[in-house]
């Protein structure tokens, strides 16, 4: 089994993340997607971060009857705050036959050498790249456990833009999935500042 690791506040989750997992659950060697809710990232503020639990419900209704999309909750359970490497070795403990790979944006692929044993991820995992428009990502092109996907389609949103729209009291229809969106709309979750 080979599990590709989508990391993410996803604070909401929104189309443009649904729209990546899917694609690389079903348009590469990838037998399963999970979103790996992250508690705290530590390159991150907190304050703006809805609870751990609501962010995951958001992320359950929006995978909903996808079998090749899950969402995980095993950052809730490791130290705070959240390294990607330790999350790797607990993974790698509990689930053996398994093969993980990292997905993540060409943005964060710039970012990866300022993370704890960095060195230790690029070495012994698999790295999916989706390029972000105006992101030179070939600063680690050279590593062969890096894979680059020119073709995956992005959308232009960002969750910080949903929460400002749900503060002003504007519809957030179309940039969430619908069953995240129905949720949101008869809840308080970031309604407040």
């Amino acid at each position: 089994m080979k599990v590709g690791l989508f990391f993410g506040s996803f604070n909401p989750i929104h189309t443009g993340h649904m729209i990546i997992a899917n694609y690389m659950a079903y348009f590469t060697d990838l037998n399963e997607v999970w979103l790996v809710v992250s508690p705290q990232n530590p390159l991150k503020l907190q304050r703006s971060l809805a609870r751990d639990y609501d962010r995951l419900h958001l992320a359950n209704l929006a995978i909903g009857d996808n079998l090749r999309l899950k969402a995980s909750n095993i950052e809730f359970k490791l130290p705070k705050p959240s390294y990607t490497i330790n999350t790797l070795a607990y993974l790698q403990e509990k689930y053996p036959g398994y093969k993980f790979a990292l997905i993540m944006g060409g943005d964060n692929l710039i970012t990866l050498p300022k993370w704890k044993n960095s060195n230790l991820i690029m070495e012994q995992y698999q790295i999916y790249v989706y390029k972000r428009p105006g992101i030179d990502s070939t600063i680690h092109a050279e590593l062969s456990n890096v894979k680059f996907f020119d073709k995956v389609p992005l959308v232009n949103i960002s969750s910080s833009f949903i929460r400002q729209c749900i503060r002003q009291g504007k519809t957030v229809r179309y940039m969430v999935p619908d069953a995240v969106f129905s949720y949101l709309d008869n809840s308080n979750m970031y309604k407040s500042s």
